[in-house]
């Protein structure tokens, strides 16, 4: 049996489930809250071509509008300056789109402290337990933040989300072979990154700055193993693209249960 004969069979039996790691993206979807001063991005917003009516008597569909990053997207390297001069989101290779994920759990310590900032050595101590971040992988950085989505106000918390530590975003963007980083906040960086003084929104700084990619807003996190998942994201190829709504997703194994998924 070939190897994808296999996963259809997988696939087919329960013995590989497909999780969906995206957030439904409407007019509800929270988008970054930035400073007034800032440029905006847009939220996701719809208007209808037609729906069965004079329009269109046999057609439903709409026109949409929204930023390259509203709702679960994911960060081309050209998305920050220290990117400029690296590939956007349309020259993003194929394979890096499908890799193994290592899933860190940081939730408790995001509970106590929406500030809280994952540093290199919460990432030492996964190591220790589960062994090296694997090679053109994904590392999931799970906060507990997705059960706050339904509520904007909490899920923004005038900017106290958490992120990553800039000397372990950069240890991690350039000393490790990931592909890139995975949060479940609205954006890679902690809520109040952009006051950092040594370097501000780190996780942009230096996974773009290495040519790496980023991806937000994700959930279900909690249902995915420390290892052995594999995400497949698929953004849209925008040419000139800093970015695109996605739609993320993980296989991970189960005994066999005969059902089909």
């Amino acid at each position: 049996m070939s190897v994808l004969t296999g996963l259809v069979e997988a696939l087919r039996s329960g013995a590989v489930e497909v999780v969906d790691l995206t957030s439904p993206l409407s007019e509800d979807t929270p988008i970054i809250d930035l400073p007034p001063e800032r440029g905006q991005p847009w939220p996701f917003a719809r208007e209808e071509i037609s729906h069965y009516d004079a329009a269109g008597p046999t057609v439903y569909w709409n026109n949409i509008r929204l930023s390259e990053h509203t709702g679960t997207h994911f960060d081309a390297p050209v998305h920050w300056l220290s990117g400029k001069d690296s590939h956007d989101v349309s020259q993003v290779p194929p394979g890096s789109l499908v890799g193994p994920a290592a899933v860190i759990d940081l939730s408790r310590e995001a509970a106590e402290d929406p500030d809280f900032l994952m540093r290199r050595e919460h990432v030492e101590r996964w190591q220790d337990r589960h062994g090296e971040l694997p090679a053109g992988g994904w590392l999931l950085y799970r906060t507990g933040w997705a059960e706050r989505q339904a509520d904007p106000s909490a899920f923004h918390n005038g900017r106290h989300t958490p992120g990553v530590a800039p000397e372990c975003a950069r240890w991690l963007a350039e000393k490790t072979p990931l592909s890139g980083i995975g949060v479940e906040t609205v954006g890679t960086d902690a809520g109040l990154a952009g006051e950092f003084p040594d370097q501000p929104y780190p996780c942009h700084w230096f996974f773009h700055g290495a040519g790496k990619y980023g991806l937000t807003q994700l959930r279900n996190l909690a249902k995915l193993p420390p290892t052995g998942a594999v995400v497949v994201a698929g953004p849209l190829p925008i040419v000139r693209g800093s970015g695109s709504p996605s739609r993320v997703l993980a296989l991970i194994e189960h005994e066999p249960t005969g059902e089909r998924r």
